[in-house]
């Protein structure tokens, strides 16, 4: 499949272009010798590219300079002629004011200008954009592209300046890595299912631990053992039973008993238990304040030489020193030994606070259980026992809501278990096909890798290596490398000029070892001889005339100043055939666009 022809409605503002067979050439002479030094020139080169995207139905842009100024552009509507594999071909037709009804129209004969054709002899009109995108895709059957629609592939095929920056990220794959790694697994000949499936259950496994974090975080400090629960739950929902038949049977003496015997082992007891250890918790913390008033020193060295001098009585030199190194070491010790006391200080302290909340939770609870043995008005008591009740209830549903939440958790264990091993398991696969595809060497991958080798050598008489690995994760991770002569990577693809070469080659390679499929044939490269010396350009000419004999259609932009000088004087670069498109800064005229720049 290959461009044929490209115009508009107004072809006094913009003409039409001839696309050809071979090797298509966009010229932008700069004409003016102020222009000369500019690094941008602004004359329609570029946005040719970008006018052929919007042909192939990308999507409504407001950025886009067709909707950014769709005062200057709102009448206008283009057609794009694309030859199809079987020889025949399709016109769609796309307006600027009404971007999102296609029509289209099949045809024997190419170079047709249809833009007077009334809309009711198109064979599908105005359709709807989505639909629009799906008949197109069906129309241009590029099944070596499948499961993925031609949208897909585009970013490689219309390379403008911004897209030389990486080999394989494209600007347009913005998104996650799972966006555009399995469709290029698949292009270079790997099994890319594996790759989207991997993603996908990266995915999911993602999904099940975010959702397990958040149940952690319904259930706060609460109970993660499901026993315990359980245990909790039954204790409970027995309890809440007894109180109903007492409920239901309006007598209350068991009640009475139960509450009694409770107050008696359990209440009073936890109660004297709780006042012995409190007692012994203050005393201990009186000890320990104690030391720590002891632990002070009181001696003075400095005071006792002013008394012993008022008593005439000698205290200097080696005696004062001896109390101020006894002093200083008995201050070493004691320092130490205040930090073990006031350790276990905070300890008992923390332990006095929680006996003291114990009792006053304990003494309350005793006072209300007093207050209804005490009580002779039975419907009091039936109060109290309903009060009791619906706390319980409470505490059943609050259980039950954990358990529904531990249950769900567990589950969610189990599946995240399964989905690892899934994982790991795709991962080996993964491992195993790329370890397949690079030893074999008539695999598509190793096809690509000679082609893309065999351009840049052609071009800079350096080796280049295409290599694909799966990292630890068991993601592809793609790698486009100039080798030295040795057959080591060195860093000359880091720099623009080397780095746009090895997008070309790369392009040109994979369309190559592609030619025996339903697969796109034509390349666009903006810029395509920028910053090369000339032996370079030529030599990357040559590579370009080669790969469109084979059946591919290059399609190159680039300024006359970057054109290959020729040692033999006047001598064409290009032959008349080639030149699709000149456009010049002389005026108006020589631009893309036939009006005032915008």
């Amino acid at each position: 499949m290959k461009l044929s022809r490209f115009y508009s409605s107004k072809p006094d503002l913009f003409e039409p272009v001839e696309f050809v067979q071979g090797l298509n050439v966009v010229m932008a002479e700069i004409r003016l010798p102020e222009n000369r030094s500019k690094d941008t020139h602004n004359l329609g080169k570029t946005t040719l590219g970008r006018l052929v995207d919007f042909g192939f139905l990308a999507k409504r842009d407001p950025k886009f300079f067709l909707f950014k100024h769709i005062e200057l552009f709102q009448d206008f509507i283009f057609f794009m002629e694309v030859e199809l594999q079987d020889g025949s071909f399709v016109t769609i037709r796309r307006g600027v004011q009404e971007a999102t009804k296609i029509s289209f129209k099949r045809h024997e004969a190419g170079h047709q200008d249809l833009s007077g054709l009334p809309l009711a002899e198109w064979d599908h009109q105005s359709m709807p954009f989505e639909r629009a995108r799906d008949l197109l895709d069906a129309l241009l059957d590029w099944r070596g592209l499948k499961p993925w629609t031609f949208r897909k592939g585009l970013g490689y095929l219309l390379r403008s300046q911004d897209d030389f920056r990486d080999v394989f990220h494209l600007r347009k794959f913005a998104a996650a890595h799972s966006d555009w790694k399995p469709f290029l697994a698949h292009v270079l000949g790997f099994d890319a299912q594996l790759v989207e499936q991997h993603y996908e259950k990266e995915k999911q496994l993602a999904e099940k631990q975010s959702t397990a974090q958040t149940i952690k975080k319904e259930l706060g400090g609460s109970i993660e053992d499901i026993s315990k629960i359980e245990g909790i739950l039954l204790l409970k929902q027995k309890e809440a039973e007894k109180k109903q038949k007492l409920l239901d049977a309006f007598d209350f003496r068991t009640q009475d008993k139960d509450s009694t015997k409770q107050l008696v082992d359990v209440i009073d007891q936890s109660i004297a238990s709780l006042n012995a250890e409190r007692y012994s918790l203050s005393l201990n913390k009186k000890k320990i304040n104690t030391s720590l008033e002891e632990d002070r020193i009181f001696f003075d060295p400095d005071e006792a030489q002013r008394l012993f001098k008022e008593a005439n009585i000698l205290f200097n030199g080696q005696i004062k020193r001896d109390f101020h190194q006894l002093i200083a070491f008995n201050r070493a010790i004691t320092h130490e030994r205040r930090g073990y006391l006031e350790e276990e200080r905070a300890e008992v302290e923390a332990d006095l606070n929680r006996v003291n909340a114990e009792l006053g939770s304990l003494g309350k609870k005793r006072s209300e259980m007093l207050s209804y043995l005490s009580e002779t008005d039975v419907f009091g008591k039936y109060k109290q026992v309903s009060d009791e009740m619906v706390m319980l209830r409470s505490d059943i549903t609050s259980l039950e809501r954990q358990r529904g939440f531990l249950h769900r958790l567990q589950e969610l264990r189990s599946e995240i278990r399964a989905l690892g091993e899934e994982s790991g398991h795709i991962q080996t696969l993964i491992e195993t096909d790329v370890e397949k595809q690079n030893s074999d060497q008539d695999s598509l991958f190793s096809t690509i890798r000679v082609f893309f080798s065999e351009i840049v050598e052609e071009v800079i008489d350096r080796k280049a290596l295409l290599s694909v690995s799966p990292n630890q994760k068991g993601h592809l991770e793609f790698r486009a490398e100039i080798l030295d002569a040795s057959g080591n990577a060195t860093s000359a693809d880091d720099g623009y000029t080397y780095r746009k070469l090895l997008c070309i080659a790369f392009d040109l390679a994979v369309l190559r070892s592609h030619l025996q499929d339903k697969f796109p044939r034509f390349v666009y490269h903006d810029g395509v001889f920028e910053s090369l010396d000339d032996r370079k350009k030529e030599n990357l000419l040559l590579v370009l005339r080669r790969y469109a004999d084979l059946g591919l259609q290059p399609i190159i932009t680039l300024i006359d100043s970057d054109l290959p000088s020729r040692a033999a004087g006047d001598e064409a670069v290009f032959n008349a055939e080639e030149i699709v498109l000149t456009l010049h800064d002389e005026n108006d005229c020589g631009l893309l666009f036939k009006m005032r720049a915008w």
